[in-house]
């Protein structure tokens, strides 16, 4: 294993990025290919692009603890490797479909064999000798989300020049040859005595949820949590709908506009937090980010021109800077040896915002945008999100009043605590 280490890290990263760009990919087309194979209007097929990542955000929060069992009976490889031959089908399934069905269908295939991120940290856990460099290795997760959010949209938008469908296939031939290069070269990692019998108690996706059933003191922070991944999915759900239909944007500026979110986010998570965060403190950390975050929905609500989309993102992008503290807080209450239950806890906290968020926020915009509404409002969506967020700071000012009253060395504790105490999704 030793040899072939740096070789095999390279493999996962290039996984990583390969999933990312695949997504990204393939957002720029997807509101047209769907609204063309239903033969309705960009703002119609709005609800069925929310049922498509829907029935993909089900599948992977019911598969990924199921594939993460196998992956510690059968090993690492075979389950990475049929992770990646999914995708390629599910691209190939998207680039045919000659009906919204199929779509339907590759959205189920890619949601079953799509949860490569769970896969690729055990391997990543497993061949690192230590943990100052497992937590280097990790870092390439974040860094591959990073990158691929900002090629896959770019390239998708250029590749739309030749084709609605051309994305799909580019998807398809990057996961199919790194399905390929993988089957020749990627040795497994986890030894066949470290193995486990596979149990399918263990594989229940909603056991973590039970997590914070035992926890009532985090209860408010956790529904805060909820709150603004729901509220989020305002944006990362419809954006290209929206877009499309408010400012007929073509697949090019939708993808130019999502590399701009790619880089954005990164200069915040990567740089911005980790210099404001410790000089502000978390819990102004918390109110200043949830301010820009709603300030930069309503804005989006109310926009008039494109330029003012790629302005507005300024602030909704800063908004980034709460996340990270907020999670720093929700650590404190609870003890150490049970911080790997927590991350999974909140991680299945915001599987569910992309199961209910785009049915809800696609579909708000597209009952909005119909001869049925009451009146014409394209941003409705936007402004669900903004009440999400300011909700959130309800509930965050009321549980932090609370603890500064009944706990003053608990609210110390949330004040000082760091950024790096806690690992940032």
């Amino acid at each position: 294993m030793q040899p072939n280490k740096k070789g095999a890290l390279g493999f996962i990263f290039v996984t990583l990025l390969i999933d990312v760009m695949g997504w990204g990919l393939i957002i720029p087309v997807m509101a047209d290919l769907i609204a063309q194979l239903k033969g309705i209007p960009v703002n119609e097929a709005s609800t069925y692009g929310g049922i498509l990542l829907s029935v993909f955000a089900i599948m992977q929060f019911a598969c990924a603890p199921l594939v993460g069992n196998l992956s510690d009976r059968f090993g690492r490889r075979p389950i990475l490797l049929l992770s990646l031959l999914g995708f390629g089908i599910d691209y190939i399934i998207l680039a045919l479909a000659p009906t919204y069905g199929w779509l339907f269908a590759g959205r189920i295939v890619a949601g079953i064999t799509g949860a490569s991120f769970t896969t690729a940290s055990a391997y990543i856990a497993d061949v690192s000798p230590d943990e100052t460099s497992r937590a280097k290795n990790f870092g390439l997760i974040g860094a591959a989300f990073g990158l691929g959010f900002v090629l896959g949209p770019a390239l998708g938008g250029l590749l739309a020049t030749w084709g609605i469908r051309a994305p799909f296939y580019a998807a398809a031939a990057l996961c199919l040859i790194n399905c390929l290069y993988g089957y020749f070269l990627l040795p497994e990692s986890l030894s066949k005595e470290n193995r486990r019998p596979f149990e399918w108690k263990r594989a229940n996706p909603l056991g973590s949820l039970q997590f914070l059933s035992r926890h009532p003191e985090i209860a408010g922070l956790a529904a805060s949590f909820f709150l603004i991944y729901l509220g989020a999915q305002a944006v990362q759900g419809n954006w290209n709908f929206y877009t499309i239909y408010r400012f007929n944007w073509s697949e090019g500026m939708v993808g130019i506009s999502l590399a701009v979110v790619g880089v954005l986010v990164g200069a915040v998570q990567g740089g911005l937090t980790r210099v404001v965060v410790p000089k502000l403190g978390n819990e102004k950390s918390i109110y200043i980010g949830l301010g820009l975050y709603a300030l930069g929905m309503l804005l989006f609500a109310f926009a008039t021109e494109s330029w003012m989309m790629f302005a507005f993102l300024v602030p909704y992008c800063l908004g980034g800077i709460c996340g990270p503290s907020l999670q720093s807080v929700i650590s404190v209450h609870v003890p150490p040896n049970q911080q790997g239950e927590l991350q999974g806890a909140l991680t299945s906290l915001m599987s569910l915002t992309t199961i209910f968020g785009p049915l809800i926020m696609n579909g708000s915009f597209a009952y909005f945008t119909s001869a049925r509404a009451p009146f014409h409002f394209p941003g409705i969506h936007f402004v669900l999100g903004t009440v999400c967020m300011v909700l959130s700071i309800v509930i965050i000012n009321r549980v932090f009043n609370r603890e500064k009253k009944d706990q003053p060395d608990l609210a110390e504790m949330i004040k000082s605590a760091g950024v790096g105490d806690v690992p940032a999704h």
